[in-house]
């Protein structure tokens, strides 16, 4: 046991954090080390997830005022970095010839594999009973990143699963085959440079941190290490500790038994756990009036684990019930409107939480609660860009400029481009040509890759809300008469070729010139070569009408920086793919591929996490479990949607075969019998959590019938009988002033 090194274990929210910045501002007023010969190491300091490494390191500078320098980094951020810092060394070790290595988003992960295994997929080696050849894809990838973050060689894949899968017919074939092509991928991909997650995390444990030359290097870098959260660190990452620990390097650790919310997505917190024995343990106690988990959590857990004992349950804890989902969904949205307008809870005190929240639910509880005056904030709200008709018009224009795309539009895709390319801010009497001009200058689409949403500038002009200038009808009388499909060159007329034109009017008719004129000019641009890529159009496109997005609310703006950033990987891709092949293939099959792709439905990686302000930050939550836990959120008052829902047992149970790569798993087949006690032990750690993340109160939201009509018997029943109605009063028609 190192008598340097912190141990900090508590339940949620009992001080963990606050303790951890205690301990870097101690280490870094009494540093040793830059008295002595290292001047320039510093404290590492890392956190599960993106936006939790953001806050903490603002708390930290915050405590102290930005006195003292230090690293702070995610476990698999860190291990990226750290294979991209040492690639010397690592292509010696591994006889690689690219000067520089580039990472595959998701979504391109998705289909390059696709492409690569395409013959395995069309002859049945892949195959798995009833599993769609999308998932069958990203099953297969996921299992390389598990097995890379518990520090299992890809060679070992296929023999643990025919270990943990023995009884599944025909899975020995299937799991050598799966085997085999993750081998091809992974060599496939350090041919070329490219890495995914799981191969940056393998090249990591694998063959740089057993390195005594890194090993030194480290040493070097930094002379105190802290983590926070560690109960959700891939097991590689007590590796990592273990080379700080045993060269005399001081750790502070934090840890939450009732946390392991990433287990099943490549976390091993029990594997964790073990460092404790290295380390003086400071066990934090709760505070019996800061939560509701610090008074009644272990008896509702109790009450979960025995369904047939009566609960007793406190004031606290209340349900709205409901005979149907929809009827639930708008009383839950009522008593949130009530409370608030009677002047009992602020909107940001409110979180509504779900094992899982469908587009239905997110669109009913935003459009009751935004129209009256409450604002709304969903929390990671994963859709695919597809869905945004922004996106749509801006990939229909790709297809329009681009030759031998003409397959994929229609009249519909060209008809909406047309409506929502022509939405402009309303502007004073100054004119539009002001807005065009200072926009132009100004160059606001740059600052969607530099600047977070809020932060761009609002327009002097702008006086409301965008409008378009060809509406809908309009629209759709210019497709039918100026639109002529063509599968190699596609073309709109001008207005003029209409017969009945002049019922356009004259704001229509100007705008459609507008895009028709610009259309023709990145057509001659593209065919001169003066685009360097579909990067630059997008960009120039999203400056010219849509303003660099500067008008554009919170959430549109967010799409705009995701489909960016999705776009300028997906040709830093393509690039080196062609330079590697060293393929002259015209530039506009990339684009068709690239609109076929996000037309499929794809969801693509989050843009860089960014903090909404001003409104947006006094909303209701609208979150997933996962979502709400993940991001440390807590509230006075919580809503539990859908509590009658199977899915507080079943959801979140994890990646395909993520039990057989924990260091706890004993290496017999997996059962049902299994994964039933699995889901047992995370429901009680979720409920647990929830409950202590809630100072005041809690609805149950329950209704007997799900959106298919099937009775509610979730594991959350007991609980809902047990707990108090409340009665649903109509809030006043007059939002009152927040």
């Amino acid at each position: 046991m190192s008598t340097d090194s912190i141990w900090i274990v508590g339940a949620t929210r009992t001080g963990k954090t606050a303790r951890l910045i205690q301990q870097f501002c101690a280490w870094a007023e009494t540093n040793p080390v830059q008295r002595q010969s290292q001047p320039f190491s510093t404290i590492l300091v890392f956190a599960a997830t993106g936006d939790n490494r953001l806050e903490l390191a603002d708390r930290i500078a915050a405590n102290t005022q930005g006195h003292y320098r230090f690293d702070s980094a995610t476990p698999l951020g860190f291990f990226q970095n750290e294979v991209t810092l040492f690639l010397p060394l690592l292509a010696q070790k591994l006889n690689l010839k690219t000067p520089f290595l580039l990472r595959l988003r998701p979504e391109t992960e998705q289909i390059l594999a696709t492409r690569l295994w395409r013959s395995s997929l069309d002859n049945g080696t892949l195959r798995q009973e009833g599993i769609q050849e999308y998932f069958v894809v990203r099953r297969t990838l996921d299992i390389l990143q598990l097995a890379a973050v518990n520090g299992t060689p890809h060679e070992d894949i296929a023999s643990i699963l025919k270990q943990g899968f023995l009884d599944q017919d025909n899975s020995p074939d299937l799991w050598d085959s799966l085997g085999d092509v993750l081998k091809h991928w992974r060599n496939w991909c350090l041919e070329r440079g490219l890495l995914t997650y799981g191969i940056v995390t393998e090249l990591y444990w694998r063959y740089l941190l057993p390195d005594p030359a890194y090993q030194t290097h480290l040493k070097r870098r930094y002379y105190a290490i802290l983590a926070d959260d560690l109960d959700e660190y891939p097991a590689i990452a007590r590796s990592l500790f273990e080379v700080f620990l045993d060269q005399g390097i001081p750790a502070a650790f934090t840890y939450n038994p009732n946390g392991g919310i990433r287990s099943g997505l490549g976390a091993d917190p029990n594997y964790l756990a073990g460092l404790a024995d290295r380390c003086q343990i400071e066990t934090l106690p709760q505070n019996p009036n800061d939560s509701i988990g610090a008074t009644w959590g272990s008896a509702l857990i109790e009450w979960l684990r025995e369904p047939m004992l009566l609960p007793q349950l406190p004031d606290s804890i209340q349900t709205i019930q409901t005979t149907s989902r929809a009827d639930l969904l708008r009383q839950t949205a009522e008593a949130i409107v009530t409370a608030i307008h009677t002047g009992q809870i602020q909107p940001q005190e409110i979180a509504v939480i779900a094992p899982g929240l469908d587009a239905i639910a997110r669109y009913t509880l935003r459009e009751i609660l935004t129209s009256r005056g409450i604002p709304v904030l969903s929390l990671n709200d994963q859709q695919p860009l597809a869905g945004s008709p922004l996106v749509r018009a801006l990939l229909t224009l790709l297809a329009l400029v681009y030759p031998g795309l003409g397959r994929l539009l229609d009249r519909h895709a060209i008809s909406e481009m047309l409506v929502v390319l022509s939405q402009a801010p309303r502007f004073g009497d100054e004119g539009m040509g002001r807005w065009r001009e200072s926009s132009e200058v100004s160059g606001l689409s740059s600052q969607l890759e530099s600047s977070t949403p809020h932060s761009l500038p609002p327009h002097p002009f702008i006086s409301s809300s965008p409008h378009p200038l060809i509406d809908p009808v309009r629209a759709g009388l210019l497709t039918d008469h100026c639109f002529v499909p063509d599968p190699d060159r596609p073309q709109l007329l001008p207005a003029t070729t209409f017969p009945r034109w002049d019922r356009l009017g004259y704001q229509a008719t100007q705008a459609y010139e507008e895009i028709l004129q610009w259309l023709e000019t990145q057509q001659i641009q593209q065919q001169q070569h003066l685009t360097p890529n579909p990067v630059v159009l997008l960009d120039r496109a999203i400056q010219r009408f849509l303003y660099g997005g500067s008008h554009l609310p919170y959430d549109q703006l967010a799409i705009l920086r995701e489909l960016m950033e999705t776009a300028q990987h997906f040709w830093e891709v393509d690039t080196r793919l062609r330079q590697y092949s060293r393929s002259d293939s015209p530039t506009a099959i990339s684009v068709g591929q690239f609109i076929q792709l996000l037309r499929d439905g794809t969801i693509t990686a989050d843009p860089y996490p960014v903090r909404p302000i001003g409104r947006a930050s006094q909303a209701v939550i609208l979150a997933t479990i996962y979502q709400y836990r993940s991001d440390r959120h807590s509230h006075r008052w919580q809503f539990w949607l859908d509590a009658g829902s199977p899915f507080w047992l079943t959801g979140g149970s994890g990646l395909f075969g993520a039990p057989l790569f924990l260091h706890e798993w004993s290496g017999r087949p997996w059962t049902a019998t299994d994964a039933l006690e699995m889901d047992q032990h995370r429901l009680e750690r979720q409920v647990l959590d929830l409950l202590c993340r809630a100072k005041e109160r809690i609805y149950l939201c329950y209704s007997e019938l799900a959106t298919n009509g099937q009775d509610q018997t979730g594991s959350l029943l007991s609980l809902v009988n047990a707990a108090l109605p409340i009665p649903i009063e109509p809030a006043p028609s007059e939002p009152s002033k927040l």
